[in-house]
């Protein structure tokens, strides 16, 4: 993995000499240039490591997910905000299946650093509402829960938001 800035200087590299090879006569050579320099543009806004757990945790793959995030070295300087705040909620995923108090803190520092998508953003804040509703904490979750609503403008996560709504009912 590179560095976020090394992947931009590659990719101004990779541009100029396609402009050169535009100088040169080479079109086809510049057009192959200009595509190639676009790969390290796409990698330092979506970072491959994080694509590569995401895709292991479709699989419900959590070991392999974590293998992958394990390989981000000090995620502070190697990534950018917003892949910060992926990296922080893929791990709250993870723990969420064992460690409440851990993944709290992930949820939370993913919502700060924020996520691009509001489905994702929704979804971290129904995690965060279900570790509320099982420490007893009903006005943080019920806040959280109208959050998530809000943010879920496709409804994709109506039911389980239904769900929880039932089972604020209960405490």
């Amino acid at each position: 993995m590179y560095n976020k800035n090394i992947k931009l200087i590659i990719a101004g590299l990779i541009i100029i000499y396609a402009v050169y090879q535009f100088t040169e006569s080479q079109i086809g050579n510049g057009i192959a240039l200009i595509l190639f320099s676009g790969i390290f543009i796409f990698l330092y806004f979506k970072n491959e490591f994080i694509l590569l757990a995401f895709l292991k945790l479709r699989k419900q793959n959590f070991e392999g997910a974590k293998n992958w995030l394990d390989k981000i070295k000090n995620p502070e300087a190697a990534l950018t905000k917003k892949q910060q705040g992926y990296y922080n909620y893929l791990h709250g995923l993870m723990l969420s299946q064992k460690n409440m108090n851990k993944a709290e803190k992930y949820f939370k520092k993913a919502i700060k650093l924020g996520l691009a998508m509001k489905h994702d953003l929704a979804m971290a804040k129904i995690n965060l509402a279900g570790i509320a509703m099982t420490k007893r904490r009903k006005r943080e979750a019920q806040t959280l829960i109208k959050e998530a609503k809000d943010l879920d403008k496709h409804n994709m996560l109506g039911d389980q938001i239904k769900m929880m709504k039932q089972q604020l009912k209960r405490i």
